[in-house]
């Protein structure tokens, strides 16, 4: 029990450590003098601009503090969506004008899409500000998780939810760069694939900039 606590105390203070602070407000409008990484890091030509207007997000980077190692709560959205159906993400989404700050706002959408008992996160920190191409600044929120949940998709948006093992993530080994055609034009992305899940875009890039952060080994 010792030995478990002296990991999760290690795991805790490399986040606090390499991870940015816990958001406090959410702003609609895109700072572009601040730190954010976004589909364009791969793709210049995507970049944002000053007279851009994107819609302001967040998502919930779930770690469970397991005894078998600390793993990753991901989702598989809904096949019927309109937007990113099938596709690999972390629980959250846009912010609604009730939300006091992006920690709010992922907390709630963990909660709708999963299940999941805010009381049951203890929020560490942030990564930072992704842009995407569909135009939503997201931010990412970390937070801690204790294993006593029971977890349920909420079906309009949420097909599955599983885990994989933190250490696989962070590892540089096991993300690829991809590419392919769209409207002509070649684009490229990160992925990390995990036995059937493809884990890519910009949920594959949240990862590496946490992977960047707090690297374990």
């Amino acid at each position: 029990m010792t030995f478990l606590k002296s990991k999760e105390q290690e795991l805790t203070e490399r986040l606090r450590k390499g991870l940015g602070p816990v958001p406090t407000e959410i702003s609609p409008a895109l700072n572009l003098e601040g730190r954010f990484r976004g589909d364009h890091d791969l793709n210049p030509a995507s970049a944002p601009l000053h007279e851009d207007i994107y819609t302001p997000a967040a998502v919930l980077v779930p770690i469970v503090l397991r005894q078998e190692g600390p793993t990753v709560i991901l989702t598989r959205r809904a096949t019927h969506l309109a937007k990113h159906a099938g596709q690999i993400s972390f629980p959250g989404g846009r912010a609604d004008e009730g939300d006091a700050s992006a920690v709010a706002t992922a907390l709630r959408e963990s909660r709708e899409e999963i299940s999941l008992d805010p009381g049951l996160v203890e929020v560490v920190g942030s990564l930072n500000t992704y842009i995407t191409i569909t135009r939503y600044s997201v931010t990412p929120v970390v937070g801690l998780v204790k294993p006593s949940f029971t977890l349920k998709p909420e079906a309009g948006e949420v097909s599955e939810i599983f885990e994989v093992p933190l250490d696989f993530l962070l590892d540089q080994q096991n993300r690829k760069k991809h590419s392919g055609f769209h409207n002509g034009v070649e684009r490229f992305w990160y992925a990390i694939p995990f036995g059937d899940y493809y884990i890519w875009g910009a949920t594959a890039g949240m990862i590496k900039d946490l992977s960047e952060r707090i690297l374990i080994k």
